[in-house]
């Protein structure tokens, strides 16, 4: 009896770091020192050295319950983004630039092909992020996972200059909300959404004229990396007094975390189309609209809070960046808290 008897074949795990390294060699910052393939992902300091008081930030998250369909549909080089966009996004929204990632990747059984897709979508959100992804581990378990399934995580390392971290103490009546567009469901919700349209290969390559793609299209669409946005707001001298990344929990949970006390957000949901995929959730599965944005980004990914004179350069900055912004609030004086109206 050997290993691989026991289901674990060190040989596919080799092969998977060399259909791999292609990928990963496109996220290659100059601060990553050796390859992959060592015990830990080495990444210089000397540039955080000239800062005056760097912080460290870091975020941690995988892709939840999103897999199952990229399982159904085959279909497994984007659900890499998402988990790179879930940690680079909340790192971002705290005024960090994210400076390296590493996945974390559980399968029941090691199919090489499939790793290097995955990884080939970690790598993608990577670049997308400015981030160099220095090292994961593939972990193969079998008897723990079904041989075709696997789990997806991760967790990025940003920097920070302490007197530029979003933080939220500066906000004041009269300041603009200003979201960014989602690019669908993102990565939350999903359980919810398991339960309203059948999970079948049927069902997701049904083709919906309200969406313009097939319904599993619209599900997978990777989330936004809004990393080149907030940094394109920062270098056109704005300054962002809060921020806040919309994922599970939505507008209601969410916003009020980037409020300081006496301050609150009002929300104005007239104020952009909320995509076909939403409406059609809530259609299909009769959720109420109070529930959807307690669950769900409903078409806004992520809002930050300037000043009312930014407004218009903040916004042609995120144009610049390839994001699309809508003016959705503002800051009013009151209790902690977010109104939607």
């Amino acid at each position: 009896m050997d290993y691989k008897s026991s289901g674990v074949d060190i040989e596919a795990g080799y092969r998977s770091v060399e259909l791999m390294k292609r990928h990963v060699a496109r996220t290659m910052r100059p601060e990553v020192l050796g390859g992959l393939g060592g015990f830990s992902g080495a990444f210089s300091l000397e540039k955080i050295k000239r800062m005056e008081k760097p912080v460290l930030l870091s975020g941690t998250d995988g892709v939840g319950t999103k897999l199952k369909l990229a399982f159904l549909m085959d279909k497994h080089d984007t659900v890499g983004i998402d988990c790179v966009a879930m940690c680079v996004n909340d790192v971002a929204c705290a005024g960090g630039e994210p400076l390296f990632f590493l996945d974390y990747i559980a399968c029941g059984k090691n199919r090489p092909e499939r790793i290097a897709d995955i990884v080939k979508g970690v790598a993608e959100g990577c670049v997308l992020a400015g981030a160099a992804l220095v090292g994961g581990e593939t972990a193969e378990m079998p008897g723990f996972y079904p041989e075709e399934e696997y789990d997806l995580a991760g967790f990025a390392v940003g920097v920070a200059e302490e007197k530029e971290l979003i933080d939220g103490h500066a906000l004041k009546a009269g300041d603009v909300l200003i979201g960014m567009a989602s690019s669908g469901v993102h990565s939350n919700g999903f359980s919810l959404v398991r339960r309203v349209f059948p999970m079948t290969r049927e069902s997701l390559d049904t083709y919906y004229e309200a969406l313009g793609k097939t319904l599993g299209e619209a599900l997978l669409a990777p989330t936004r990396i809004y990393v080149k946005a907030l940094a394109a707001v920062k270098a056109a001298g704005v300054t962002v007094k809060a921020c806040s990344h919309i994922t599970g929990g939505g507008f209601y949970e969410n916003v009020p975390r980037m409020l300081k006390d006496g301050v609150r957000a009002v929300i104005r949901k007239d104020s952009y189309q909320v995509p076909a995929i939403f409406r059609l959730l809530a259609e299909r599965g009769d959720i109420a609209e109070e529930i959807m944005y307690n669950t769900y980004n409903m078409g806004i990914g992520m809002v930050v809070a300037v000043d009312a004179a930014d407004a218009a350069r903040t916004m042609e900055a995120m144009r610049g960046a390839g994001e699309t912004p809508y003016v959705i609030g503002s800051i009013e004086a009151g209790k902690k808290g977010v109104t939607l109206c």
